[in-house]
């Protein structure tokens, strides 16, 4: 056990148990899906998650400020998402915060200092915030809101009386609302074939106009991908109305899968279900619901299409890799090969790496028009190097370019082939190309998230931070959990180069969740440390890295990073160097350029 200075964020949500009494299923869906929404913002200031409490939740935060700077913004989004519900599916959360002392054992907290800050959500308005007196002296200049004292509390089994400060947002705080808009094959290679059915209108007739249109604009969406092929709306239409089962509905139109839904509207309200079936199996793959103000009609078809398009796609692509295999080992097409290189991928291990770039080698070998393997090789080569997996040398950085740049010529249209040459360009500093592939990619394809926050990457090597943390935090907030895209460090990176450096370690932390030998985490969690003057943790942060990697030197680290503006170079350079972290180590040099071996 140790005992350390920490800000704790208690919350729940206000009415819980009756919202869980008039619907069970539905409360604990909406809950779940809030939470998520607020987790980036937990982390975007240092925070993290050290229990769930059934109808809230407990955070940790080693800054004051960010823990409440955090609760704002919580309730802020919050306030935000409520305005799209029905007043009796609206959920309130009520959140304190206080700052003190407390005892770590293991992953828990305990303590006074965390029994007050449960005292404090009790007392909070609902949707809004109750500080101590204490934390809210050390936060309180530091905060763009303006909170009200209400005087002095005295709190359940808490011996002197608080002085307690509270706060609720206004429309006036709010914040505005962003415009959020996700391969290269032939046809003959799109094994998987969707059919969208007409969402069901369970309104009255004057509604079937926005129901029909809806499916079409996600037929629409989800065919800009090019990993599947999805049926058109006149394979699907006839069978609007009609009672009968998916299975089949989707051996009449040859279909892999069927997303279906339905529309309610309810006054000003409306809801939009959804869901994702492999028809065969009858497996539900994906479910989603989302309630929203009517407002401007086309706007909001649009909005609704966007997240359905983003949700639905990646489920699509991990239940493609997950499929039994369809051929013999002895009898494998280029496709095969490349679908069983998709599922050692989607693994994430060192082992399965190694196993998936040889599959899709095998599968160009086979068909060199396979835009789809080429890109995939390409990103999986260029993570190995960044994980710490694969040997980084130029050849390895020219073939990976290769890849992108024959995959872009041999589909066109794929939003995918022209984010991964973005990528690239972006790796190798190549700043206006790099933007050029990137607006191709988004133009191509809106729905696209993998390319929004690819876009973020072209701003984080370009300076422009703060940008980038807000597409990292949009993919995040849409549940991308795509290994394609690693948001995690790239934010740690992007908040360590704007100076937020328990952010940066929030995000790091998350990132080695998944990866705990991901060797740029590593690096910049110990940058990190050593920057916020926690010079103990950044010594053992250095020593985990070089006992994961003996020949890492920050000499050549640093070779494969391009980033635009040389501040940002020195500022990361700093952060090893006071980290401990060896600059070089003499050994003899060969002649020619080559890349960093440790990236």
């Amino acid at each position: 056990m140790e005992r350390r200075l920490a800000a704790i964020v208690c919350a729940d949500v206000a009415g819980y148990s009756r919202m869980m009494g008039s619907d069970e299923a539905g409360t604990h869906a909406a809950f779940k899906a809030h939470r998520g929404a607020i987790y980036p913002i937990i982390l975007n200031h240092g925070g993290r998650l050290v229990k769930n409490t059934g109808d809230g939740f407990l955070l940790e935060f080693p800054s004051v400020v960010g823990a409440t700077q955090a609760a704002i913004a919580m309730q802020m989004l919050m306030s935000e998402r409520n305005n799209h519900l029905p007043a009796d599916r609206a959920m309130h959360f009520r959140l304190g915060v206080h700052m003190g002392d407390v005892i770590a054992d293991e992953d828990e907290v305990f303590g006074d200092d965390v029994n007050i800050a449960v005292r404090l959500e009790q007392v909070s308005p609902s949707g809004g915030i109750a500080i101590s007196a204490k934390a809210f002296g050390e936060a309180g200049k530091h905060l763009g809101v303006t909170m009200r004292n209400s005087g002095s509390h005295r709190l359940k089994n808490i011996a002197e009386p608080v002085g307690v400060w509270t706060w609720q947002p206004t429309s006036s705080e709010a914040p505005p609302l962003e415009s959020e808009g996700i391969l290269g094959l032939s046809a003959q290679y799109r094994l998987a074939i969707v059919g969208v059915l007409p969402f069901a209108n369970l309104s009255d007739g004057a509604d079937e106009y926005f129901s029909d249109g809806l499916t079409e604009d996600l037929i629409h969406a989800l065919s800009l991908q090019s990993f599947y092929r999805v049926l058109s709306r006149n394979s699907t239409f006839p069978f609007k109305g009609q009672n009968l089962s998916a299975r089949l509905i989707a051996r009449e139109i040859d279909a892999t899968y069927l997303v279906q839904g339905s529309v309610r509207r309810a006054g000003a309200k409306i809801r939009v279900t959804a869901e994702l079936i492999a028809p065969e199996s009858g497996e539900q793959l994906w479910t989603g619901r989302y309630d929203r103000d009517m407002g401007e009609l086309f706007a909001l078809q649009d909005e609704i299409t966007t997240r359905l398009s983003a949700a639905i796609s990646p489920e699509i692509f991990r239940a493609e890799a997950s499929m039994p295999e369809r051929s013999s080992a002895n009898d494998l097409t280029a496709w095969d090969r490349f679908l069983r290189g998709l599922s050692h991928y989607y693994r994430q291990t060192k082992a399965d790496f190694e196993t998936s770039i040889d599959l899709f080698k095998e599968a160009i070998t086979l068909d060199p028009g396979l835009s789809i393997a080429q890109a995939y090789l390409a990103t999986i080569m260029v993570q190995g190097v960044q994980y710490g997996w694969i040997k980084s040398t130029r050849e390895l950085w020219s073939s990976a370019m290769t890849l992108a740049e024959k995959s872009v010529r041999l589909d066109s249209r794929s939003s995918f082939a022209f984010s991964i040459l973005a990528y690239l360009h972006a790796m190798e500093g190549h700043h206006e190309a790099a933007q050029d592939a990137i607006r191709k990619a988004v133009g191509l394809n809106p729905y696209d998230m993998g390319a929004r926050g690819v876009q973020g990457i072209c701003h984080l090597v370009a300076g422009e931070h703060q940008r980038a943390i807000e597409l990292f935090s949009m993919a995040v907030q849409r549940g991308n959990s795509d290994p394609r895209y690693q948001w995690a460090a790239l934010s740690a990176f992007s908040h360590y180069l704007l100076g937020q450096y328990d952010a940066a370690l929030s995000w790091a932390r998350e990132a080695l969740y998944s990866n705990p030998n991901h060797l740029q985490v590593l690096a910049i969690r110990a940058a990190a440390l050593a920057q916020s003057e926690r010079t103990e943790e950044a010594a053992k942060a250095a020593e985990v890295l070089l006992k994961n990697y003996p020949g890492f030197t920050i000499e050549r680290h640093l070779r494969n990073f391009h980033w635009k503006n040389p501040a940002d170079i020195a500022h990361y350079r700093d952060g090893l160097l006071k980290a401990g972290l060896p600059f070089a180590r003499l050994t003899l040099v060969e002649s020619g350029p080559k890349r960093a071996a440790d990236s």
